[in-house]
């Protein structure tokens, strides 16, 4: 389960050392470390990681299949993490170990930066392969984050990125050395720490306002 940490005032969120999917339980762990680095005083930054193979591999599809008469409650909680990520009120960073995968890219897109390993591990968007199509709010999110081109190409081939591929393609910020990734995501958000607070969560609200009202809609969240 998700574990938070504090080195100095940067919060790091380690995600978990398995696949890191959204089950409802992983989703309120993660909720709960948010409460508190939201509530948090003074300078302070979040970087997300994980230990492992894996970053995240997006939706828990086993507990979701097994929950079908859930579907609906189940999307709109995933919609209020991504939503809350992209308007968390201090700088954030996603330190991209392992594999990042479909709602767990979509997750490391609502942050501020990324930094990614370079040598192994992809960025994905398998949707298409899997023939389970973007919600409104999911495909507001990624075209809000990406650059057209790279949203066409990632959204509509589930193009496995690479770590110097996503940097490339400007997916990722940095792509670093397997040693180097918390560590140098720790460095960009250290450098940001003065940032937190109600200005920069109102930058955030209104730069991103169409996509953040596409994933808050609880009338019609699966389009």
């Amino acid at each position: 389960m998700p574990s938070l940490d504090r080195h100095d005032n940067v919060f790091v969120l380690d995600l978990g050392d398995g696949e890191n999917r959204f089950h409802p339980d992983w989703l309120a762990a993660v909720g709960a470390a948010l409460d508190e680095v939201e509530k948090a005083e003074g300078p302070r930054a979040l970087v997300t990681a994980a230990t492992g193979k894996f970053y995240s591999n997006g939706l828990d599809l086993d507990w979701l299949f097994a929950h079908a008469d859930q579907h609906r409650d189940y999307v709109v909680s995933v919609h209020e993490l991504l939503a809350r990520m992209l308007s968390l009120p201090v700088i954030t960073v996603a330190a991209l170990q392992g594999h990042t995968f479909a709602a767990g890219a979509m997750f490391s897109l609502a942050h501020d930066f990324r930094v990614m390993r370079a040598d192994r591990g992809y960025w994905c968007l398998p949707e298409a392969d899997i023939n389970i199509p973007f919600t409104p709010g999911m495909a507001a999110l990624i075209q809000a984050r990406l650059a057209p081109q790279t949203a066409h190409k990632a959204m509509l081939t589930a193009h496995r990125y690479g770590g110097s591929e996503a940097a490339a393609a400007g997916i990722v910020d940095r792509a670093v050395s397997e040693d180097a990734v918390r560590s140098t995501a720790i460095e960009i958000a250290q450098a940001q720490v003065a940032k937190a607070g109600d200005t920069v969560g109102t930058i955030k609200a209104r730069m991103y306002a169409p996509a953040l009202a596409a994933l808050r809609d609880t009338t019609d969240p699966l389009g």
